[in-house]
């Protein structure tokens, strides 16, 4: 499962079973028929709930809020909750699916240059957005979607070797985030699909 969503489910006090899906092994468990007739785009993470099936992450975090609302992890304030859509979206759909490996297998040898790239790019925005919003956390102090998006994403940073000094409120702002029990036991270092050389 998602850190992302791991970290929403532990936030919110929901139990869940999990049945993780390594993305290498076997060539890849997302790409079997019994995945694809769990989400058929043959991706992570597909979430199980209330008798139906969902997949994409802030489509399935925008549902737990709808129907699990407290503690909420969007603001109250409408201007707020864009921002954190719009920080959420950023990261989930500027800059995460550059670096999927269905992506990266299209570069080659070059893949790790290109993700880099994406990364740095990604994050010259971001920096410039989290300076006008972020307290503690993405936006202000309570902890929210956004930041749900930003430790894998900073975790993803790390794999691809990009440098964080030029990103000092990314840097801090995911140092508090892993201050807290949630998102200390969702960390991508801690799943038990994580290959050996990323565990913590």
């Amino acid at each position: 499962m998602s850190p992302f969503l791991l970290a929403a489910l532990a936030l919110k006090g929901i139990a869940y079973d999990s049945a993780p899906v390594n993305l290498v092994k076997d060539g890849g468990q997302q790409l079997t028929p019994e995945y694809q007739a769990v989400n058929p785009m043959q991706q992570v993470p597909a979430l199980k709930i209330d008798g139906i099936t969902l997949s994409q992450s802030i489509a399935i975090i925008e549902y737990l809020e709808e129907t699990r609302p407290k503690p909420s992890l969007l603001p109250q304030d409408p201007k707020k909750r864009a921002l954190v859509r719009m920080i959420s979206e950023h990261i989930a759909s500027g800059i995460q699916p550059l670096q999927n490996l269905t992506v990266l297998e299209q570069f080659g040898e070059k893949k790790q240059d290109w993700a880099k790239n994406c990364i740095s790019r990604g994050f010259k925005a971001l920096e410039q957005i989290l300076r006008e919003t972020a307290g503690r956390y993405c936006v202000g102090d309570e902890v929210t979607m956004a930041d749900l998006c930003l430790v894998p994403q900073v975790f993803n940073a790390g794999r691809f070797k990009v440098d964080l000094t030029p990103f000092p409120t990314i840097n801090r702002i995911n140092k508090a985030l892993l201050e807290l029990e949630a998102f200390q036991m969702s960390h991508p270092s801690r799943q038990p699909d994580t290959p050996s050389e990323l565990r913590v």
